[in-house]
């Protein structure tokens, strides 16, 4: 049984405890040993516990570190140690980019990296993990506490101001983090106690907080080219902590559906891959096939979050193809948004508002066919309404177009809103008040012909001839495409008639 000495030696060791004296210093870690068999512990000695950030260590800490390095997932293993092994990115990591330029110096400010999964935002702090002076801590948005935060950001703190080493902290998911949570973070980017490196899928122009972003530099990291997807699969046939099967091969078709499939996801394609791996791992002669590859990944999985950035940016594009005329990029979107999983409904409203906003009056088919698509889509249900919508699709982006019609109203409502109020001519007012009414504001007897209203039906051509506004004002005016070239021509000879009675 070991005596007190021995036990104290063992916890100091391990880093279990550090060991002091009340009044009289800390012993020397460094020297305990060779003071073990001296050391006499008075009651005065006091075990502290190592601070939490200190990771308790035992012999056999290596070996568990190890067994789980073996069996991290492919993607993990994979992520590259260096800047120069890094795969993509080049329009922010390529040679002279402001952010490599940062790294190379060891210089980073606080960055925040948006992008799709698989980009490499994660990796990317990694990689600066390693290669910078600075302490690095991790944190989570979804995870990470305020009190924690603050304990990470109080010890970079005093780091700072004993030796002048900063503190760079990672933040995955930080559009995940709570209003409390930014402030608390806030106060150490604020002081230059931290380095923050956020990383989000989201759109950090409104996800991240404008506070946050004003102090930091915003990256847009973009889906992996399929290029680059194909050299990371070759990578992980041929490195020490790939796939690690002997004599394995990918044949090319089947690499190139894996690298088009994920969708400039890294880790889909890498994933995918240890899967098909897998499966022919016992084999005498293993080879992954095109059918093989297929099966371990199917499609593409869409990126679409219905708040999100891209349920906007997908819609407008959509609009702006049919605006444009371009019935095969109108279908392929439309195509995007049904496979990403938007509400038919959703698309159906948008086509509606399509046939009057842009189409009008140059072919009024389009309303109608756009609230018969509606009531199909409601009828039917997916998948089928698919048909219902190409064929609106279709007919709307060939329609000939006007806005005449969309910017007749918005001028209008602008006038109605800011404009000065006109009020309703006398003649037009109510049949009853018109009969009551004898007299004009300024106390004198209106004429018989003020307050007399004509029947258009009574002129020859069916048109009212008097003045309905009161003042000088056109709103609508019709442009030469589509069914609107007669419209103008038959309102071109209203107005004339009716400026021959001023």
């Amino acid at each position: 049984m070991l005596g007190l000495r021995d036990q104290l030696w063992q916890l100091v060791k391990v880093g279990a405890v550090s060991i002091g004296s009340r009044g009289q210093g800390m012993y020397d870690p460094q020297l305990l040993p060779l003071q073990v068999s001296t050391l006499q512990v008075p009651e005065s000695f006091v075990l502290t516990a190592p601070p939490r950030s200190l990771p308790m260590q035992d012999l056999w800490s290596p070996l568990r570190e190890q067994r789980r390095a073996h069996a991290a997932p492919l993607a993990m293993r994979m992520r590259p140690r260096a800047l120069a092994e890094f795969v993509g990115q080049a329009h922010c990591l390529g040679e002279g980019k402001l952010l490599r330029k940062l790294i190379d110096a060891d210089a980073l400010s606080s960055v925040i990296l948006s992008g799709p999964p698989g980009t490499g935002k994660t990796t990317f702090a990694e990689i600066v993990a390693n290669q910078t002076k600075a302490a690095f801590e991790r944190a989570h948005g979804a995870r990470t506490g305020v009190k924690e935060l603050r304990e990470m950001i109080d010890a970079a703190t005093r780091r700072l101001g004993e030796n002048s080493r900063r503190t760079m902290l990672f933040v995955d998911e930080i559009h995940r983090l709570a209003r409390n949570q930014r402030d608390a973070l806030l106060e150490g980017v604020e002081s230059g106690a931290v380095i923050l490196i956020g990383a989000t899928t989201e759109n950090p122009n409104w996800a991240c907080g404008s506070a946050l972003l004003s102090r930091s530099i915003a990256f847009r990291f973009e889906p992996l080219l399929e290029r680059d997807l194909l050299e990371l699969l070759q990578r992980a046939l041929v490195h020490p902590e790939g796939l690690r099967i002997a004599g394995l091969q990918l044949d090319a078709d089947a690499a190139l559906h894996l690298a088009r499939a994920a969708d400039g996801d890294a880790r889909r394609a890498l994933s995918a891959l240890e899967i098909a791996a897998a499966a022919v791992e016992n084999e005498a002669a293993p080879r992954i096939t095109l059918e093989l590859a297929i099966d371990a990944l199917r499609s593409k999985l869409p990126v679409f979050d219905p708040t999100g950035d891209e349920h906007y940016d997908l819609a407008s594009v959509f609009i702006k193809s049919m605006r444009g005329s371009d019935p095969d990029a109108a279908m392929y979107w439309l195509a995007r948004m049904l496979t990403s999983g938007e509400d038919p409904r959703f698309i159906a409203r948008r086509l509606t508002i399509f046939a009057s906003e842009d189409v009008g009056n140059a072919d009024p088919r389009a309303l109608q066919l756009a609230i018969a698509t509606w009531d199909a889509v409601e009828r039917v249900g997916m998948p089928e309404a698919q048909l219902n919508l190409g064929q609106c699709v279709a007919f709307l982006a060939c329609c000939p177009k006007s806005n005449a019609s969309a910017q007749a109203i918005w001028t209008a409502m602008d006038d109605a809103k800011e404009g000065r109020t006109i009020p309703v001519p006398m003649q037009f007012q109510d049949q009853t008040k018109r009969r009551l009414t004898t007299t004009g504001a300024d106390g004198e007897p209106l004429a018989a012909d003020r307050v007399q209203y004509e029947d258009p039906h009574a002129q020859v051509n069916g048109v009212g001839l008097q003045d309905y506004l009161g003042v000088t004002k056109r709103y609508y005016e019709p442009v030469e495409r589509g069914l609107e070239i007669q419209i103008a021509e038959r309102l071109r000879a209203i107005r004339a008639a009716r400026e021959t009675l001023k």
